[in-house]
């Protein structure tokens, strides 16, 4: 799509992302840029381009990568793929649940090791999902599409966000409860909030206390939202049964992590929206707010709309 109306550049290492220095090369020549949440593109990068870049495309909802304001006050256009993978985050975030509160990740690599002798009825005993607690921090789309398939396995569900919401929450059956409340009430606990100042290490070793020794944490939004050291420290003592995340302060997960030395937490490589549907919609979606914007129209998906009046 690209191609027929640009010349285009691709960093060739799909698995690697590009230097910041490459991507500000990259800037000074170009007027479109699509990147994704690996790519930070900020002030410095938006200067060296020096008012020759125009649309800078998000392949992925969240775009806490990019300086929107600094974009915006420079007239550059910045969009997102937003809505596309809600229900693939939602499939992923259960599959942690499941994974986590049954411990299957667990009894796979027991299997493997050959540690497996008998059947035993004190074997890898987990957390029933079925009439169990389900705490939902952050109700917006994913969040909501969490709590409909809790339904299926009979889940009282609780949730907290800064606004209530009131239809949905009728929708699903859920109730809005305040985050000390939810986190001591819930047997399964699953972030799905935005990350921003405020909600940056939101959960720390006091947040971590008030849950029950027999609940599952799982975090498949954004990983600085989990104090790692914290969370490490409470899955050590078992003072939580156990996580599953799919997300990290740093990524790639540095190999020094002292969560990759437990058992009792699934890690998975940030692949929330990664079903072969999903990821195609999203570099569609990308590549059109991208065309659309070099052409000049509106892009489909745009962040700053208020950058159209300048």
């Amino acid at each position: 799509m690209l191609r027929e109306m640009a010349d285009v550049s691709v960093w060739p290492e799909p698995d690697v992302p590009p230097p910041y220095e490459v991507i500000v090369q990259a800037a000074r020549e170009s007027e479109g840029l699509l990147c994704l949440l690996t790519d930070r593109i900020d002030v410095g990068l938006m200067d060296a381009a020096a008012g020759r870049l125009r649309v800078v495309s998000n392949c992925a909802v969240g775009y806490d990568n990019i300086d929107v304001p600094a974009a915006t006050a420079r007239g550059i256009m910045v969009c997102n793929t937003p809505g596309v993978l809600t229900e693939t985050t939602a499939d992923l975030a259960w599959s942690l649940i499941m994974s986590a509160g049954r411990r299957i990740v667990e009894g796979d690599r027991y299997l493997r090791a050959g540690k497996w002798k008998s059947w035993s009825p004190q074997l890898m005993l987990g957390q029933d999902i079925h009439a169990a607690t389900l705490g939902i921090i952050g109700f917006g789309r994913i969040g909501q599409a969490v709590a409909r398939r809790a339904r299926g396995f009979g889940m009282e569900v609780l949730y907290s966000d800064p606004v209530r919401q009131v239809e949905p929450e009728k929708s699903v059956g859920a109730l809005f409860v305040a985050l000390p409340d939810l986190l001591r009430r819930s047997d399964f606990v699953s972030i799905h909030a935005p990350l921003t100042p405020e909600t940056r290490h939101m959960i720390g070793e006091k947040e971590l206390a008030l849950m029950k020794p027999t609940a599952v944490l799982v975090n498949t939004a954004r990983g600085p939202m989990v104090d790692e050291g914290a969370l490490a420290e409470a899955l050590r003592k078992k003072r939580i049964f156990a996580a599953g995340l799919d997300v990290f302060e740093a990524e790639p997960l540095p190999q020094d992590s002292p969560l990759l030395n437990l058992e009792n937490v699934v890690l998975l490589p940030h692949i929330g929206s990664a079903s072969v549907a999903t990821r195609t919609r999203m570099a569609r979606m990308a590549a059109e707010n991208l065309v659309a914007g070099l052409s000049g129209q509106r892009p489909p998906y745009l962040v700053n709309e208020e950058v159209l009046a300048l």
